[in-house]
């Protein structure tokens, strides 16, 4: 695929992801009970992988996947590895450019600042996450989305894709599991937040950017990248096994 092509739809990717996100932000903003505003956000979420699914998107978690080209001879290491970086600056500047334009929007300011102060405690609080915990919870992540991915595979219908993704999606929602594309919507939209509107008596003395691409992205990206390919690596070992 042209570069040029790649990193329009990771773009898109990046735009889908971040608008569920903030979806899934708003629907939890007024809710004080945590598991239900968990739950409540994993229930919205989904239509974030499902846009991309069926937009023909480029997004990197799934496209750790490509594992399974580079197992079958199909194609070059440094053929995945290009796709990846460019499908990952794609969806970097797909989400923060949401995120922008939400912010410009006021769409933060929603329910009394309700929705300033549920964003801002969302970023914080993967921010301040250990690099040991964002890594591991990144790994069980990206096997659920890349099982999520593999299962709409098998279905021949929109809403059977819908329906494959759905509950993989929703369980690492629920779990709290670390997703680098996710997460390039949730901090920089907590950043921009605060930046715009104040911290709303939260402390924000993690939320920085260095703490966002350093501390946060970059172990939950490597954690992706390991869960991505353990799942693909899994596929690929199963359909050579029953050939």
């Amino acid at each position: 695929m042209p570069i040029g092509r790649m990193l329009v739809l990771s773009i898109m990717a990046g735009m889908f992801i971040s608008l569920a996100g903030t979806a899934s932000s708003i629907v939890a903003a007024t809710v004080d009970n945590h598991s239900i505003a968990r739950m409540l956000m994993a229930l919205v979420f989904p239509a974030g992988l499902a846009m991309v699914v069926l937009n023909n998107s480029e997004l990197f978690t799934g496209n750790n996947l490509l594992v399974i080209s580079l197992l079958d001879k199909r194609i070059s290491f440094l053929s995945m590895i290009k796709n990846w970086v460019v499908v990952y600056i794609g969806n970097l500047l797909g989400s923060m450019l949401v995120t922008g334009i939400i912010t410009i929007g006021h769409v933060y300011s929603s329910f009394d600042n309700a929705m300033t102060t549920r964003v801002i405690n969302i970023a914080v609080t993967k921010a301040s996450l250990g690099a040991s915990d964002a890594f591991t919870r990144g790994i069980l992540c990206n096997v659920l989305v890349c099982v999520a991915v593999m299962m709409t595979l098998m279905a021949e219908t929109a809403g059977g894709k819908i329906a494959a993704l759905y509950f993989p999606i929703f369980v690492f929602v629920v779990c709290g599991f670390e997703h680098s594309v996710a997460n390039m919507g949730y901090i920089s939209g907590g950043i921009f937040a605060n930046m715009k509107y104040g911290n709303c008596g939260v402390d924000v003395s993690s939320l920085t950017w260095y703490r966002f691409f350093v501390g946060n992205l970059l172990p939950v990206t490597l954690g992706n990248i390991l869960g991505g390919c353990m799942t693909g690596v899994a596929y690929w070992f199963i359909s050579r096994k029953d050939k």
